[in-house]
């Protein structure tokens, strides 16, 4: 699985930080986002893709689908615009520089709200963990076991989308690759800039099927035809050896690869991308009664039973550079992870949509 298990995990009794400080109890994603300073608003952005409206099933049952990716159900989705790409570090870049904003990831972390998402009597980490960083791949010497994620991700102090693989990295150079370790209320706050907002899992999971229809992945039922790549995925022995069979070991500049037959570019693969819903292992089957078939936006509250004391998680779609057939092929339009509202990571990112305006 590609879970990243939110701002720590225990193994060997050690607790690995892996997220910033999120709102404090009371004070929500959406009016944080909503705070950000004033700044002039972005130019209308003419670039965006006209998404018509219509039917499709969502969801799967077949046999490479996981428990939580069904039962499969009929939803009707209006007409939206949907962003190209990725939103790159060139975007980022700009919505910082007008508004000044920091992202999760820059920010200290105050154990008194940590803790809150941690079970009774969790210990207080080191100081020296409890500075802003970030979880960064890193990808072991030889083959690890594939039952912890420990053996591939580290916490890095100082790490942050400028600096995506801790100090001495940087984005520069990467101006057309996805802005990364972003968190939800980061990416919202972008949106709002933007004069978009986040898309629902439902807009995602129909813009990403295009004309392949209900296909196992968005261009058909073979993952490379004809011997070509169309996505940035994970080739060769997990997580250690990656052959880069596809060009890229770690995040590809946006359009590197084939559009789908809507003109939208990686929806599959390069980062997992956040959506707007909460996060539910049994969203389908709240849907499956026919109460939500017209543009369901998920459901109230999230749970997660893997991650009992997170307070919220959001759906991401869209499967990354680290998915590997060996151990989580999530590079398929109706794969769905959780993620927490304060996570971010080296394979995450998101794209906006837009309301069609009414006549």
């Amino acid at each position: 699985m590609c879970r990243v298990r939110t701002r720590f995990f225990w193994t060997l009794g050690v607790s690995l930080i892996l997220g910033g400080c999120g709102p404090s109890s009371g004070d929500s994603v959406e009016s944080k986002a909503a705070a950000t300073p004033e700044a002039a608003r972005a130019p209308f952005d003419s670039s965006m893709v006209l998404i018509e409206g219509g039917w499709f099933v969502m969801g799967s049952e077949e046999d490479f689908a996981e428990e939580h990716e069904g039962p499969a159900v009929r939803i009707e989705v209006s007409s939206f615009y949907i962003d190209p790409t990725e939103v790159t570090n060139a975007q980022f870049a700009r919505f910082v520089e007008a508004t000044g904003y920091v992202t999760l990831a820059e920010r200290p972390i105050d154990w008194e709200t940590l803790k809150n998402e941690l079970p009774e009597g969790a210990p207080r980490p080191a100081d020296s963990l409890l500075v802003p960083g970030a979880l960064v791949f890193t990808p072991p010497a030889q083959a690890v076991p594939l039952d912890g994620i420990s053996g591939w991700w580290r916490w890095v102090p100082g790490t942050h989308w400028k600096a995506p693989e801790g100090p001495g990295s940087t984005w520069k150079g990467r101006e057309d690759h996805p802005v990364v370790h972003i968190a939800y209320e980061d990416a919202l706050a972008y949106a709002q800039w933007a004069g978009k907002r986040l898309p629902t899992e439902a807009e995602w999971e129909y813009a990403s099927r295009g004309a392949a229809g209900n296909a196992r992945y968005s261009w058909g039922d073979e993952i490379t035809p004809e011997g070509r790549y169309l996505a940035n995925y994970f080739q060769g022995d997990f997580p250690h050896r990656n052959t880069a069979a596809d060009g890229f070991e770690r995040t590809a500049p946006v359009r590197s690869f084939p559009p789908n037959e809507r003109g939208l570019y990686d929806m599959i693969g390069n980062v997992w991308e956040w959506t707007s819903d909460f996060y539910r292992p049994d969203t389908k089957t709240l849907y499956a009664d026919g109460s939500h078939c017209h543009n369901p936006k998920g459901p109230s509250a999230s749970f997660d039973p893997n991650d009992p004391y997170a307070s919220e998680k959001r759906v991401i779609k869209g499967g990354s550079f680290l998915c590997s057939e060996q151990y989580c092929s999530n590079y398929r339009p109706t794969s769905r992870m959780a993620s927490s509202f304060d996570s971010g990571q080296s394979h995450l990112g998101f794209r906006c949509v837009r309301d069609v305006p009414q006549p």
